[in-house]
């Protein structure tokens, strides 16, 4: 009895081990962070197109290749805890295009994002490409689109 109970204890190790939950944990909360960057990008390029090829007034107000993070925080403390890149003081508010009905809320990065800093970056090229980022991804490679 106590060797099945063994084995049983060694084969229920070995699965934990190589199931590795906490890798797909991981795994899970970047899909997430790429489906939120997805959504926020989509949401202001719609909204560019819809208004004849403006962008939304806080986008329109950023320097161009510039970082922002994206948040409620305001004119100040916006460029602490992104690893992903150096983004400026000022945080870009996106709470307009929840207004205008292109998103149904900012998203927040699933571990540390809040409304004041989501922990999501945008920049504005001069170019007219919009790229969107995570801050923090977990899995080691960078989470970023570009539109």
């Amino acid at each position: 009895m106590l060797i099945v109970i063994a084995v049983i204890a060694i084969l229920a190790a070995a699965i934990f081990v190589a199931l590795d939950p906490v890798t797909r944990f991981q795994e899970a909360r970047d899909a997430r962070r790429f489906n939120d960057l997805n959504n926020v990008l989509t949401a202001v390029v719609t909204d560019q197109v819809d208004n004849g090829g403006a962008y939304v007034a806080s986008v329109v107000a950023l320097t161009d290749d510039l970082y922002y993070t994206i948040g409620t925080n305001g004119a100040t403390g916006c460029n602490v805890g992104c690893t992903a890149q150096t983004t400026q003081n000022a945080c870009v508010d996106l709470s307009a295009l929840v207004t205008e009905g292109y998103l149904g809320s900012v998203p927040l990065d699933p571990s540390t994002g809040t409304a004041l800093l989501t922990d999501y970056y945008l920049m504005k090229g001069t170019n007219g490409t919009i790229e969107v980022g995570a801050c923090d991804p977990e899995g080691g490679a960078a989470i970023s689109l570009v539109r």
